[in-house]
């Protein structure tokens, strides 16, 4: 091991120095708001930083885990958050698969066709025609199948380059006892290849439980609604409709806006970074193997 310069120390202590002040930006508004819902309403409006509540207070959680549209839109995300990101392994898979292969015919023709969409797409009133017509508007499996939740081409592209790093000798040798394709890619393929799998999942999970602009698109009955749209009236539009019918409850008293605002934030965001942790350890190797060949 060589000892490090004293520029090259130098260097070091300002990335720890730089990464650490960019690391506090990024999380202080979760602290933030992690302390104003759990505040009561006397300290949430208290000026200055909010880093650890002084009075603590459950209040604004029971009030939002009282209402409906809450669980309703958990329902709803959780539905399309598991079914989308199942089907999208699935269907990506069986596009990649094919595309791994230096044998399939006019294979670069339709890897560049893939490719191609996405920096051309159809635009938003033909992608609108074409929900219509499938009859998805204001259906559950609209949150699915609509582009570009179903396949998403940069990871399908990602999928495709993993399945190139796997010795075609392990395919051949299974073929020599009589396993279809099919059979190759569900028993031999997709066992091999779950590191990228479960970074491809992380990203299509992450996708679906914060997508909001489709269900506001193609979504008008409040009982298909998902939770960001209920969180997008609630925060960002500032429904006055919304938030009264959170302060009307039976057994809500002295609630502000400011901390069931907050809890609503909480809800929307702690499930999903709770996935994280599991999938971590394929991350890293997933997105590096998956991205060495193309």
């Amino acid at each position: 091991m060589t000892r490090m310069t004293a520029g090259e120390k130098g260097f070091q202590l300002a990335l720890v120095v730089f990464f650490s002040v960019f690391s506090a930006a990024m999380l202080y508004p979760f602290v933030h708001e992690l302390a104003v819902s759990f505040s009561t309403p006397v300290e949430a409006i208290r000026p200055g930083l909010h880093i650890f509540p002084l009075e603590w207070s459950l209040e604004a959680y029971k009030t939002v885990f009282v209402s409906s549209q809450i669980w309703i839109g958990f329902g709803n995300t959780i539905f399309r958050t598991v079914v989308g990101t199942l089907l999208s392994l699935i269907f990506m898979s069986m596009v990649a698969y094919p595309l791994s292969k230096k044998y399939l015919p006019h294979r670069t023709f339709y890897t560049m066709l893939i490719v191609f969409t996405m920096f051309f797409q159809g635009g938003l009133i033909p992608t609108y025609l074409l929900i219509k017509q499938l009859g998805l508007i204001n259906s559950h499996w609209v949150y699915v199948l609509a582009p570009p939740f179903l396949i998403s081409t940069f990871s399908m592209l990602i999928l495709r380059n993993f399945f190139m790093q796997i010795p075609s000798e392990l395919e051949d040798s299974a073929k020599m006892d009589g396993a279809s394709d099919i059979r190759v890619l569900v028993s031999l393929i997709l066992p091999l290849s779950k590191p990228i799998l479960a970074t491809v999942g992380l990203w299509s999970a992450v996708n679906h439980w914060n997508a909001w602009f489709d269900g506001l698109l193609y979504i008008q009955d409040p009982a298909k609604m998902v939770l960001q749209i209920y969180l997008r009236r609630l925060v960002v539009e500032n429904q006055t409709q919304e938030m009264q019918a959170l302060l009307d409850q039976p057994g809500v008293q002295n609630m502000i806006p400011e901390t069931i605002k907050a809890a609503t934030l909480m809800v929307a965001t702690i499930p999903i970074l709770i996935v994280y942790p599991f999938l971590q350890k394929y991350f890293v190797k997933g997105i590096f193997v998956g991205s060495l060949k193309g």
